[in-house]
């Protein structure tokens, strides 16, 4: 006998749950409030779609921020090998960039969506766009056991369909949830799924913008928008104590800061301390010691001893940051730099070894890549998927507690729940 069921959201989780679920001859409805499949992957890796990580599957557990074991089913079930098989099967090459990163090799995240849109119409499974879940149906259990033995257990639940926003109600077997979280709402993220989860008597743990830039408080950050760092390091601390460090790539923007490494420390600081000022420092040549660091710049300065200030340091830094460090530097653009003091000189240095900029709370779900917080995963069966509480409902992707660093880790979490989702509802 074939199942009749339902994906709620059509995601990245949605979209692989349905394949998977129909794999097994059953009858699906994938159901999307939007007006096309796949809005959020679209948008993803600045149009890319970083869709994941190459790295062996330990790692993909240590690059999750928020129950990693609870992943332990779901990786090994379907992991970054089988996705990119997945994907290579359905007409869509992968390469794999610096830090692992898988990307299309087109560049095009469109490409993504059209092999995961391929993969649904092999397997028939019906797609109705513009259809929006109100809520969940269920009914009790009746439990059969004589009421001495039964008094002691609770009452179970069962899915048993759902109701459209335009009052419709679709009967079915199984429903997967895979709505998404808050980020990016502009694609639909707007928490429906935490207020089903709830009306069926789930948890929602708290909820927060994460993989999110910072707004700065000073000013001149503005002048440097648009600047990309590489190889660069940073160290917040709250007070005197160290909250996260890090190497690499950051990016100056028209309110603050965003780029690999602030994005890693948004899901890195936790939540109590982020939204309180913290204390930034930028080590802009990370691979110098101060020591040697001083003896570069010793050497830029008896090279440039006759020229003014501000046109001796242009091979240490970018075009656009040397009006920044020059003016911080207090240091008299004009001056000769034979006449350069060495306390000047040391204020200077350690410019370049610890810029100083104060983080003013993050970003809000409009810029957040993901969500952090959501369906309590103690709730879930973490074999299956599916709800503990209610039988035959399963959970997917960015709506249940989980979240992940940058660098494919988030679509992989989504990949793999969706898969096991999939696969359990069909039996």
């Amino acid at each position: 006998m074939s199942k009749k069921i339902i994906v709620v959201g059509g995601g990245a989780a949605g979209m692989l749950a349905a394949y998977f679920a129909a794999e097994a001859g059953n009858k699906i409805t994938l159901l999307e409030k939007n007006e096309k499949l796949g809005k959020k992957i679209y948008i993803t890796g600045k149009g890319r779609c970083n869709l994941t990580n190459a790295c062996d599957v330990e790692e993909l557990f240590l690059n999750v921020k928020s129950n990693s074991k609870f992943l332990y089913s779901a990786f090994y079930g379907f992991d970054n090998s089988r996705v990119i098989d997945f994907f290579e099967s359905h007409g869509m090459p992968v390469k794999v960039e610096r830090g692992n990163r898988v990307f299309p090799v087109s560049d095009k995240s469109s490409d993504v969506i059209f092999a995961l849109q391929r993969a649904l119409k092999e397997k028939k499974v019906e797609v109705l766009l513009h259809t929006e879940v109100s809520k969940l149906c269920y009914e009790k259990i009746t439990d059969t056991r004589a009421d001495e033995e039964a008094s002691d257990k609770k009452p179970e639940l069962k899915i048993t369909g759902v109701i459209l926003k335009d009052g419709t109600t679709m009967a079915a077997d199984a429903v997967i949830v895979a709505t998404g979280g808050l980020s990016y709402p502009s694609t639909g993220s707007t928490g429906d799924g935490y207020k089903m989860a709830e009306d069926a008597g789930h948890t929602v743990t708290e909820c927060t913008p994460s993989l999110v830039p910072f707004n700065v408080k000073e000013e001149w950050v503005k002048s440097l928008q648009g600047l990309s760092l590489k190889n660069t390091a940073i160290s917040i601390y709250s007070g005197k104590k160290k909250l996260y460090e890090d190497f690499g790539e950051m990016l100056f923007t028209h309110f603050g800061v965003s780029g690999p490494m602030i994005l890693s420390a948004s899901a890195s600081i936790k939540q109590s301390l982020i939204k309180q000022p913290l204390d930034m420092y930028i080590d802009l040549k990370p691979a110098l010691t101060q020591e040697a660091l001083d003896k570069r710049i010793l050497r830029e300065f008896e090279e440039a001893k006759n020229k003014q200030f501000k046109n001796s340091i242009n091979k240490l830094l970018p075009a656009k940051m040397i009006p920044v460090i020059i003016e911080l530097s207090g240091i008299d653009p004009d001056k000769k730099v034979n006449e350069i003091s060495k306390e000047e000189r040391n204020r200077l240095l350690m410019l370049f070894k610890k810029l100083p900029v104060t983080l003013n709370g993050p970003r809000g779900y409009n810029e957040a890549i993901i969500t952090k917080g959501g369906i309590k995963v103690k709730e879930i069966n973490p074999s299956t998927m599916e709800s503990k509480l209610v039988n035959g409902l399963y959970f997917a992707g960015e709506v249940l507690d989980l979240d992940a660093y940058t660098g494919g880790f988030n679509l992989q979490i989504a990949w793999s729940t969706g898969y096991l989702a999939g696969t359990s509802a069909a039996v």
